[in-house]
């Protein structure tokens, strides 16, 4: 019989196995249980394996409850949904008051409000925790984002900060996000962002492989190259990884061969939900959603390129002798000057929410966190940090002195791209969507003003003049009508 562990971990897919593997390796006993008990085993075995680790396997619910200290801690890594609520009724039955749930899912953030309310009916604290890195973050240190009950945040403080990535300089890749769901929904925007950068991305790889026929090998030394400057990153250096590795089932390279249809789980989906609900224009994720949703109708492109070809869509397109190692350069800084409008769309949708829900999230400490551990880790992730900490009231990333001015100075590059791969029938929507975001953003004056005299015009709405205050409603059709007379 083992002593009484410091915390449990419920649910032993390859995440909840590494993130137990984890704890257990940085001093803390753990106990785990799956309602599949090969995966107990498994991970015991593992623990064995990889240095005779503090993990304790349990086959039923209560004797794993019971193993744990009080005020016991219990991390639940399951699925969304459903088997959140069944997980946690089958373990509240022998949990006890003052005890402490942990969600680690990404879950809708409404759910894990709902959920703290019904634990604190019974005495019991509740936490939903955001966990960013995949399998190799969750082993060896992932970004952490716990949000509810602060109470529930000391419990197990202690874990968190030896448990998160560690980054010099900046500390542990966590902190207590705050209120209600703020962790969840904190992870949900880091989500969104990732699809943004993984489009972008893909986007630049496009028009590199398209226009300027780069090979895999080549393409594999650009963005390995890449990873040593500004856009040192975890996801531009797994795209540098990607472009090396040859197929193994046959001659070339893997990522030639692999489907160009994307998967997604939905959290990119509601972040876009989101930001429709509280008015915050996130056009690059937006973008990187829509390309998801057209890549699944591969059926439906393999034919519309075979009815377009027939008609000669292609013969306009340009076919331009463009000099290699400017092209790269170009887009490189297209790039970067995207990413900075995908990560402004992002915080900015935090800091809405943030308001509507009184939560009081602190932008450049999520910035920090996010600097290590999690999928979107980047060098300049720092700089972002520090545009907060320079001005915590900063309306958008785009108008700090910094940052606008490496707008200014990679604009041209930008318009360079777009415009070529326009010209070249390359599709570039999450460049094109952030390039149309600054260029909306810094106009002190946008045509909105006709849209509103059209709103008018048909459902009396009225408008606002630049010249005096008030409402106004104009007779337009009246008017029109006398006018041609």
């Amino acid at each position: 019989m083992s002593p009484p562990t410091r915390i449990g971990l419920a649910g032993l897919a390859v995440m909840g196995q590494n993130l137990a593997l984890n704890i257990a390796e940085k001093g803390f006993p753990i106990s785990v249980y799956n309602r599949t008990t090969s995966k107990v085993d498994e991970t015991v075995e593992r623990a064995k394996q990889e240095g005779n680790l503090p993990l304790y396997g349990f086959h039923d619910p209560e004797s794993f409850v019971n193993s744990i200290q009080k005020p016991r801690v219990i991390i639940m890594l399951v699925k969304a949904g459903a088997p959140v609520d069944d997980t946690i009724k089958t373990l509240s039955v022998y949990m006890e008051k003052g005890d402490c749930i942990i969600d680690g899912g990404n879950e809708w953030y409404e759910n894990t409000e709902r959920r703290e309310k019904a634990m604190a009916e019974k005495g019991l604290l509740y936490l939903g925790m955001g966990v960013s890195g995949g399998e190799e973050g969750a082993r060896n240190g992932p970004s952490l984002m716990p949000g509810g009950s602060f109470d529930a945040y000391k419990n197990i403080e202690d874990i968190l900060l030896k448990v998160a990535a560690q980054v010099p300089d900046s500390g542990p890749c966590v902190t207590y996000i705050g209120k209600g769901g703020s962790g969840n929904f904190v992870k949900m925007v880091h989500n969104g962002i990732e699809y943004g950068d993984m489009q972008l991305i893909a986007e630049a790889y496009d028009v590199l492989k398209s226009v300027g026929k780069l090979s895999n090998e080549e393409l594999k030394e650009v963005f390995a190259e890449w990873n040593r400057g500004e856009l040192l990153s975890f996801l531009i250096e797994i795209t540098a990884d990607i472009f090396g590795i040859k197929d193994d089932k046959d001659e070339g390279y893997l990522v030639d061969k692999v489907l160009d249809k994307t998967g997604m789980k939905g959290t990119g989906k509601w972040t876009v939900q989101q930001a429709a609900d509280l008015s915050v224009a996130a056009p690059t994720i937006a973008a990187s959603l829509d390309s998801r949703f057209l890549s699944g109708l591969k059926d439906e492109r393999v034919e519309a390129s075979k009815v377009f070809n027939a008609v000669g869509v292609e013969d306009i397109f340009v076919d331009p002798q463009v000099d290699k190692k400017k092209l790269i350069d170009d887009v490189r800084q297209a790039l970067y000057a995207s990413k900075i409008c995908s990560y402004a769309q992002g915080m900015n949708l935090i800091r809405a929410k943030s308001v509507e829900k009184g939560w009081d999230l602190k932008l450049g400490e999520l910035a920090r966190i996010w600097k290590g551990g999690c999928i979107i880790r980047a060098i300049f992730l720092d700089r972002i940090k520090k545009a907060y900490d320079r001005n915590p009231n900063l309306a958008n990333l785009l108008i700090d002195p910094e940052f606008s001015k490496e707008m200014i100075e990679r604009q041209s590059a930008w318009r360079r791209v777009v415009c070529l791969a326009i010209n070249s029938g390359i599709s570039t929507p999450g460049m094109s969507s952030s390039l149309a975001y600054f260029d909306s953003y810094r106009r002190e004056r946008l045509p909105a003003n006709l849209v509103q005299a059209q709103r008018d015009y048909f459902g009396a709405h009225t408008y606002e003049r630049v010249d005096m205050s008030g409402s106004f409603h104009t007779e337009w059709f009246k008017l029109a009508k006398q006018s041609k007379m």
